[in-house]
């Protein structure tokens, strides 16, 4: 089922969903499993997959020479959203991102994935390479989202990138796409950032996903500014409980946020890692609150396949 008729379906009841890792490369599937089973009781009608782009590592040959070698650390996200759907008959949301991937490669994708029956996508660029000091597209692949989107709203239509593909057969993708209640922050400002958010919604995004943010505020802002730009499609806000007093630091330098002073000096206060994830659970937990009172369609967490937290603050909201 789609998404948005999972939250039409809903009839203003706020739902619970969350995102997870595909395991490391070697690893076993029952990592997913375990990150998923103690979530299950609070009913989620989808969970999104990442997709990981390609890295590079150098390897030493016994001539001294380095050799730049591509790795994936963290594949199988079709065949992990498979998985999920049939195990747990939940639609599973797989991320299509334009890093690491040629536009032959992500047809393929989207082939497979409507094959399995997989009704969704979220549409993202990826973030650059840990090497590169930017984003740096894939020869053959995107540069922008809205590029990638562009293709998956084609495929809706039957249209292909070769001709003598048969376009009697058509996909069938809600599509959803990236917001920043915070700005992106290559974007110079709010304005040009909403420009290119209504820019995908017209090109066929049915709804958004925020980047993960700690003062409902900003979400609210961005909800208002978003329906005086004309953009009406949902608004599903991205969330994560703070853990530990490191991510203070990583979070605001990774994802381009803030920590409200409440948070960072509650964190600051705390005497051991224990009590900084019991502080950043019980902040979720209003902000959360918060966040249905005012009518969020769906809570989607980041749990980056750690489903303890999450399950504190969903036992405490739904």
């Amino acid at each position: 089922m789609k998404i948005i008729d999972h939250i039409k379906n809903a009839a203003g009841k706020t739902l619970f969903s969350f995102e997870l890792l595909p395991p490391v490369k070697g690893q076993s599937i029952q990592g997913i499993y375990d990150a998923i089973d103690p979530l299950m009781e609070f009913k989620p009608p989808f969970i999104d997959v990442t997709y990981h782009r390609e890295d590079y590592i150098y390897k030493q040959h016994e001539t001294g020479l380095l050799e730049k070698v591509s790795y994936r650390k963290r594949p199988g996200t079709v065949a992990i959203c498979a998985a999920i759907m049939n195990r747990y008959k939940v639609d599973a949301v797989p991320h299509l991102i334009c890093g690491g991937f040629t536009k032959e490669e992500t047809e393929n994708a989207l082939i497979d994935l409507q094959f399995l029956g997989i009704d969704n996508v979220l549409v993202l660029r990826g973030d650059a390479r840990k090497a590169d000091a930017s984003f740096i597209p894939t020869p053959g692949g995107h540069t922008y989202a809205c590029n990638l989107l562009e293709q998956v709203f084609n495929m809706n239509n039957g249209q292909y990138l070769h001709e003598d593909h048969d376009t009697s057969f058509s996909t069938n993708f809600c599509i959803g796409v990236a917001g920043y209640p915070e700005k992106h922050f290559e974007a110079p400002n709010l304005k040009v950032d909403f420009r290119y958010l209504k820019q995908k919604v017209e090109m066929g995004a049915e709804f958004i996903v925020t980047q993960m943010f700690y003062e409902n505020s900003k979400y609210f802002e961005f909800v208002s500014n978003c329906r005086e730009n004309g953009i009406d499609v949902p608004i599903i806000p991205g969330l994560k409980p703070i853990t530990s007093s490191k991510q203070l630091i990583s979070l605001p330098k990774l994802f381009h946020i803030d920590i409200p002073e409440e948070l960072s000096e509650a964190v600051t206060k705390c005497k051991n890692e224990t009590e900084v994830k019991e502080v950043g659970i019980e902040f979720m937990i209003e902000q959360c609150k918060e966040l249905v009172n005012f009518g969020a369609p769906v809570l989607h967490f980041y749990t980056m396949s750690n489903p303890g937290p999450t399950k504190k603050i969903a036992e405490a909201i739904f």
